[in-house]
């Protein structure tokens, strides 16, 4: 017994497309866009907690290249709160963001943050505008004794724009924190070996060098009255001050005016200036320095001065490769994106500066030259650089 089987009509053809066209036009919603207003936000995308803080990080590089401004909005809630009412949250957040604007969790299920680019506006202003238009939006979306739970707090990024809390008092802007990355399995690992490096090593050469230390002492204190040792102030790897030892190179009671004014301008010089060959930038130290004692003058040439650092390497202030470590009114000279080279590692009694470019280097290359140590540093780029600087401080090329 067989059955036959019709054609469908050409009503039903025509059923059949219109439904086809109608799927098709429809708009995909977010599991978070349930309601039917037009102000509503639909297909809302919110990042996780790592995507939006690797956000921030991206963003805060872009700003101090750019030397631009951008804040963050974070809303948090006192006690827990079930995922619908999240979502009406994060709904009126989404009324309330530009689309330029980034939002994401900050902490996941705890607090959710809007990431404002290019702030072109005093922070304390914006932070009033966003707080109006924030509250309008969730007060339309959440329960009252939810909307009494929530906390809204502006945070701009660090050094990006002045902050002036007396402009606003309900809607204060605090500092971003700078953004740090959590350290990968292998970079602990490097850390612990360099660390251990850096201990034996500076003691070794503390030992090995005594009778000659001794002898630069007596040098030191016979060319000229005073103390031995230069105790001075430097900023370490994230901002931490530490003092640093050196022999002392020059006259006691000197004025260090000279030196701040041609860091100053040495700095603000965006480009590097040439010298009368052509071929080499300016001067990184200044040449003929009168507060030098005669001494000092040759342990400055040698390097010999920097050699009570490694008690700096020891105590755990300083590493035998790094950076290395500026002056507290230095710092205040530095463009934002300058700043990394004392965030991302720890300063150093040698590093790529002194074994490739030293004194006769511009500042911004010099700036790159840190920069790219810290990002490609590893064990054997820091035995090429400690096999290398005795060959560079032999050859003084650049030192002065």
């Amino acid at each position: 017994m067989s059955t036959a089987i019709s054609e469908p009509s050409s009503t039903t053809h025509a059923v059949a497309n219109l439904a086809r066209r109608a799927i098709a036009r429809r708009p995909f919603r977010a599991p978070i866009a349930r309601r039917e207003a037009e102000d509503e936000p639909i297909g809302v995308h919110v990042m996780n907690e790592r995507l939006f803080k690797s956000v921030i990080h991206r963003e805060h590089r872009r700003a101090e290249r750019a030397n631009q401004s951008f804040m963050v909005a974070l809303i948090s809630v006192k006690g827990e709160l079930s995922s619908s009412i999240w979502d009406d949250v994060i709904e009126g957040l989404a009324a309330a963001k530009r689309d330029t604007d980034y939002l994401g969790w900050y902490r996941a299920d705890e607090t959710i943050g809007v990431i404002l680019t290019d702030v072109t506006v005093p922070p304390a202003e914006l932070a009033m505008m966003l707080d109006a238009r924030l509250q309008r939006a969730l007060a339309r979306r959440v329960r009252l004794d939810v909307f009494a739970r929530l906390t809204v707090t502006f945070h701009v990024d660090p050094d990006s724009a002045p902050i002036d809390r007396a402009e606003s008092q309900t809607s204060p802007v605090s500092s971003l924190p700078a953004p740090t990355r959590t350290p990968t399995k292998s970079a602990m690992v490097y850390s612990t070996i360099k660390r251990a490096i850096d201990v034996v090593g500076s003691a070794v050469l503390l030992l090995c060098l005594a009778p000659f230390l001794l002898l630069v002492t007596a040098l030191v204190k016979l060319v000229s009255p005073g103390p031995v040792f230069f105790r001075q102030v430097r900023v370490g790897q994230m901002k931490k001050p530490f003092t640093m030892f050196k022999f002392r190179t020059m006259h006691v009671n000197n004025d260090s005016s000279v030196h701040q004014q041609f860091y100053a301008e040495f700095i603000k010089s965006s480009k590097a200036q040439k010298s009368a060959t052509g071929d080499a930038a300016a001067p990184f130290k200044i040449a003929n320095d009168p507060r030098i004692t005669s001494i000092g003058a040759i342990l400055r040439k040698t390097s010999v001065d920097e050699l009570p650092q490694l008690w700096n390497v020891l105590i755990g202030d300083m590493s035998l490769v790094g950076p290395r470590p500026p002056l507290p009114y230095e710092l205040e000279q530095y463009e934002r994106w300058h700043c990394r080279r004392v965030m991302d590692a720890k300063p150093g009694l040698t590093g790529l500066w002194q074994v490739e470019g030293r004194s006769r280097t511009s500042f911004d290359e010099m700036v790159r030259l840190d920069l790219r140590y810290a990002r490609t540093c590893s064990l054997a780029t820091d035995l090429k650089i400690l096999l290398a600087t005795p060959g560079a401080v032999i050859a003084g090329k650049g030192a002065c």
